[in-house]
């Protein structure tokens, strides 16, 4: 017969995620994760299989717990309002000193020596869809007149995307956050 799991699997994938977020995948240790998740040796094999594992499915459940914010975008009364409110949210986000610092997708994509193909894949999936947000939301005021006919709505997508990305990488760097929301504030007013 089966033994039950005797830990609260989401509980301990958080906790896991935080640590690979905070540390990195190659810096994390078993150990280290046996610690945070309050599991034993056997119960992280018998869960997760091994630390890849475990880490893809961190991933995974931060993209799961961090997709909020892409729902500002899809219920903008306004294409600057949309993206002010998530902007906003992300800068408050990628600063707050209870969390690790920036995004967690993000320090994946930048500081894993190699990565394979389903973590690659994760990566670009996420990237991919915060892209098509941005672009849906656009494209919706180019369509309702907020935005000129002529606006690149593909050039702008990328553009956010990458200042997205950018604010993750200053606030690891401990750069300036009212730095970050003038930044946005000039790009809005730009559209």
């Amino acid at each position: 017969m089966a033994r039950t799991r005797e830990f609260n699997e989401d509980q301990a994938l958080h906790q896991a995620m935080l640590l690979f977020w905070k540390k990195g995948y190659e810096a994390t240790s078993i150990p280290d994760l046996l610690q945070v998740m309050g599991i034993s040796r056997s119960s992280l094999y018998d869960t997760f299989s091994d630390k890849q594992t475990l880490y893809i499915a961190a991933l995974e459940h931060y993209k799961k717990v961090s997709f909020n914010k892409q729902v500002i975008l899809e219920r903008a009364s306004s294409v600057r309002a949309g993206i002010q409110q998530f902007f906003e949210q992300h800068i408050t986000s990628a600063y707050d000193t209870s969390l690790p610092g920036g995004c967690f997708v993000t320090n994946a994509a930048t500081t894993l020596e190699s990565r394979d193909e389903k973590i690659n894949e994760l990566i670009k999936t996420s990237f991919l869809n915060l892209e098509e947000a941005f672009c849906e939301l656009l494209e919706k005021g180019r369509q309702s007149g907020e935005l000129d006919k002529t606006t690149d709505v593909k050039a702008w997508s990328y553009l956010l995307l990458n200042l997205h990305q950018s604010i993750n990488i200053m606030a690891k760097a401990d750069q300036d956050q009212q730095r970050a929301k003038e930044m946005i504030s000039f790009v809005i007013a730009a559209i």
